[in-house]
């Protein structure tokens, strides 16, 4: 199965279409129709529509999900699992590009990806400003950003693929960090995020820091690299409300005990957020670490919510 490209529609010049026959699909992600079928018959994760004839016309939304998707399989999460987790991480205001379309989703990454390839600061710079001024926070870095981010990181096989990735991993780092020292005004909490792993990219730990600060929580993100065995230490010195660690990738299978040795050292709640958590939410739950799972919206009310003390680790 090849890695599907987040830019292919794009390349393609398909967003601007509503439908795509299942042929178009398998061809665009990778996946064979056969297995389309499947993920429909026997797990329903994809719902596409039919036509009075039978055939499956799939969606831009459709075809994000068969994304997401592949980048849990990639994760060695079973498929039979991968349904369950994307319910969970479906926030109450996240499944929508609110005031907007898919299209116009696709368009501002079409931009940014295009000031990618010029190596265009200025215009990055203009776009960055321009989704930020029309669109939630968590919007302008899970549904334009990111995903380009994601993208090139993901295939950089070509020559100057690499290039680029550093290129917008360097510029979105710099406006993250900017938005995060301008956020450090005192609030009456604060909050510790760490790595969980070394293969943490430092821009996922600053964004996730970004989206858990808000007027009443100050987030101080700890560098890539931190060693986990030294947080009680981290935590003695600087006396946190709480420290969340962060991650994107599978769950060592041992994760649970090493998290449940953690929260009884560190001297202050402990929490799991990003990706990683989704996954080990189910071997988590119960014990004395709060997940707060892999998405802005989320992240941040459950932090709310486990912060005022309206649920339980």
């Amino acid at each position: 199965m090849k890695e599907p490209q987040a830019s292919a529609l794009i390349a393609h010049g398909l967003v601007h279409q509503e439908l795509f026959p299942i042929r178009e699909v398998s061809r665009l992600t990778g996946v064979n129709p056969v297995t389309l079928r499947a993920w429909e018959r026997r797990y329903g994760l994809i719902q596409p529509t039919r036509t009075e004839s039978g055939h499956r016309l799939y969606s831009q939304a459709d075809i994000d999900a068969i994304d997401s998707i592949l980048g849990w399989l990639r994760r060695g999460v079973a498929v039979s699992k991968v349904g369950s987790i994307l319910a969970r991480s479906q926030g109450p205001a996240e499944g929508a590009w609110a005031g907007s379309t898919v299209g116009d989703r696709s368009r501002w990454q079409a931009q940014v990806r295009e000031a990618v390839r010029q190596f265009d600061a200025a215009q990055l710079g203009r776009l960055f400003e321009q989704v930020f001024a029309s669109h939630a926070l968590e919007q302008v870095f899970g549904e334009v950003f990111m995903p380009v981010w994601q993208a090139l990181r993901a295939s950089q096989a070509g020559y100057g693929q690499a290039s680029e990735w550093l290129f917008l991993d360097q510029f979105l780092r710099a406006r993250v960090l900017l938005r995060l020292q301008l956020a450090r005004e005192p609030k009456s909490r604060r909050i510790l995020v760490s790595p969980l792993s070394a293969e943490c990219q430092e821009l996922e730990l600053l964004v996730a820091g970004l989206l858990l600060s808000s007027d009443e929580v100050a987030v101080t993100v700890l560098a890539s690299g931190q060693p986990v065995e030294e947080l009680a230490l981290v935590c003695e010195r600087l006396a946190p409300d709480a420290l969340v660690l962060f991650d994107n990738h599978r769950p060592a299978n041992d994760l649970d005990k090493r998290l449940a040795r953690l929260a009884q050292r560190v001297n202050c709640p402990l929490f799991l957020a990003g990706e990683t958590a989704e996954m080990a939410q189910d071997n988590l739950e119960g014990g004395p670490v709060g997940c707060l799972g892999a998405h802005g919206v989320s992240m941040k009310q459950r932090l709310r919510q486990f912060l005022a003390g309206q649920i339980d680790t």
